[in-house]
């Protein structure tokens, strides 16, 4: 007999409490081996592969993609040990009752799953209790007992036939037991059980099933009407799954028994959410527009609503009484505009900025450096059959001899202790653009590389954050930040610094200018430097003598070998 287990996002580290499916990697009805990957999820640090601990059939998959889950919620069951009969003849996608997938990932129903009690348990005898070789944070290799829950062949034979009913509950689903609801104010608890049952419109956090239609579990809203089967006094059924879409129809105050849903077999999907409100906006536009008050020169007013939108009022000549607009329009505010949710790594990138600049006090310095001679060294390095080393390369292993010098600036400020932290290793973050946005890759103890080493670790993480395949220790837990915004095409900036290191060294363009050379006017290779730097850390006088250093090296390479 089998088990089925309920695998849910574990907590993927760094305090990460959500992260967006992208890609789903198993159908519904697929046998998954122990640790292999289900779902590529987005967080906002990195794109992760998520293992399954679990070995057995896949019953049901929750969530679409593009959708943003919680830490704990759930991401597949799986049936564990024998294959049950319900699920025998089941493809991939297929079937009723079983969790077939909906248009982007989603299920369309919501097959058994043991409580939320058991979620993070072991797998059971048999095929599962090898133990997941792959630690998650909150699943374990170990094998200890945990509360089993059977598949039973019955007259409600199918993949909800296993889970116990409690009181009042028969054996087609009549009545309602368990909830999830994934979005904030839901009402149930992330992570427990989505079990069929009737929904009535109106009752909060009822789980709801048409059970005699299809089979299939769905589960209701808030709202009432938020769930796929859930029934009105009416009888209409509303099909939704996404919490994130009952929760965009909840803030909007709408109804979705109102909606015809484009998805298959008449889901609502986020589509028909927006394109509603954008209707709505726009109906309200039309009407409400114009509305306008006149105040009489002798404290009289009156009103004139008039139906052309923009109409901000007629001036009362004869009276002398000014007009006012008293209903602010939004006409043509809707119309082209587009939303773009701050939310993955967007979000964390704008968490971040806005951080560092609520706490650091910074300031910026620069300067204007001749890098003709260290393009002349780097030409000499690449000779023919040795290694390639990379311009970013040399700017990084002059920065680290910089703050050898300076250690000022590779700290942090302990704000709970009031006190500056110097760290003892350089953990250099470089900044690279990718198709997913900015990321900072972190290259580990860049003070005890050498250049030719600095540069094929440069090169590495580069090519892996193009791919979006960085972990997430390679992109946290940097004490320094290079940031060479030259490659863009321009002179200089004033970056934000990278919370909460202290310091971050800005590198513009190479361009040739005309510059004064051994008291000649010539045309040099120039490159503006620039440092924003915690003020708390440090005064001017250490920014500026970090800056310098670092041009003088760019100047004359020769200055870098006495540094070594």
């Amino acid at each position: 007999m089998a088990v089925v287990r309920e695998f849910t996002l574990p907590d993927l580290g760094e305090g990460l409490t959500e992260a967006t499916i992208v890609h789903w990697m198993v159908e519904v009805g697929e046998v998954v081996a122990i640790d292999q990957p289900v779902v590529e999820v987005e967080t906002a640090k990195a794109m992760v592969e998520v293992p399954c601990p679990y070995g057995g059939v896949v019953t049901a998959r929750f969530g679409e993609e593009g959708e943003e889950v919680p830490v704990g919620a759930p991401l597949v069951t799986v049936a564990v040990g024998a294959v049950p009969d319900d699920l025998a003849g089941i493809g991939p996608g297929t079937g009723s009752g079983a969790g077939a997938g909906a248009p982007g990932g989603a299920p369309d129903t919501g097959a058994s799953a043991p409580p939320s009690g058991g979620a993070s348990g072991p797998a059971a005898e048999g095929s599962g209790d090898a133990g997941s070789g792959n630690v998650l944070v909150g699943y374990g290799t170990s094998a200890a007992a945990a509360r089993r829950r059977r598949i039973r062949p019955g007259s409600g034979a199918g993949p909800m036939g296993g889970v116990p009913r409690r009181a009042g509950e028969t054996a087609d689903g009549s009545a309602g037991t368990g909830v999830f609801e994934g979005a904030p104010g839901g009402a149930g608890e992330a992570g427990a059980a989505t079990v069929g049952a009737v929904g009535v419109s109106g009752a909060a956090g009822a789980t709801g099933a048409d059970g005699a239609a299809d089979g299939s579990a769905r589960t209701a809203g808030a709202n009432g009407s938020a769930g796929p089967g859930a029934v009105d006094a009416g009888g209409r059924t509303v099909a939704v799954i996404s919490p994130l879409v009952r929760r965009m129809a909840r803030e909007n105050g709408l109804d979705l028994r109102e909606l015809t849903g484009s998805g298959r077999d008449g889901l609502v999907l986020r589509t028909d959410v927006e394109c509603a409100i954008r209707a709505r906006q726009e109906r309200e536009t039309r009407g409400a527009a114009g509305a306008v008050s006149s105040v009489g020169a002798h404290g009289v007013g009156s009103a004139d609503r008039t139906l052309g939108a923009g109409v901000t009022g007629v001036a009362g000549a004869a009276t002398g009484g000014a007009v006012k607009a008293t209903g602010a329009t939004r006409a043509g505010a809707a119309a082209g505009e587009e939303r773009i949710p701050l939310k993955g790594m967007l979000g964390a990138a704008a968490e971040k900025f806005s951080r560092s600049r609520r706490e650091i006090p910074e300031a910026t310095c620069w300067v204007e450096a001749d890098a003709t001679e260290l393009l002349a060294a780097r030409r000499a390095m690449n000779v023919p059959g040795a290694p390639k080393v990379s311009l970013l390369a040399l700017l990084a292993r002059i920065t680290t001899a910089a703050l050898a010098r300076f250690p000022e600036l590779n700290a942090t400020v302990d704000t709970k202790a009031q006190e500056i932290v110097r760290l003892p290793a350089v953990h250099l973050g470089f900044a690279a653009q990718t198709d997913r946005g900015l990321v900072v890759p972190v290259v580990r103890d860049a003070h005890a590389r050498t250049v030719e080493e600095l540069s094929a670790e440069i090169t590495r993480l580069t090519e892996t954050a193009r791919a979006g395949g960085l972990s997430l220790a390679e992109l946290t837990h940097g004490t320094f930040t290079l940031n060479n915004y030259g490659v863009f095409g321009v002179d200089g900036s004033t970056p934000i610094i990278n919370h909460p290191e202290a310091a971050m060294l800005g590198v513009g363009r190479i361009a040739a200018k005309p510059w004064v050379h051994e008291g000649e006017l010539a045309v040099r290779q120039v490159v503006q430097l620039s440092l924003t730097f915690d003020h708390r850390v440090c005064d001017g006088g250490t920014a500026g003598g970090f800056l310098r250093f670092v041009a003088d090296c760019v100047e004359q390479p020769a200055v870098l070998l006495r540094a070594l």
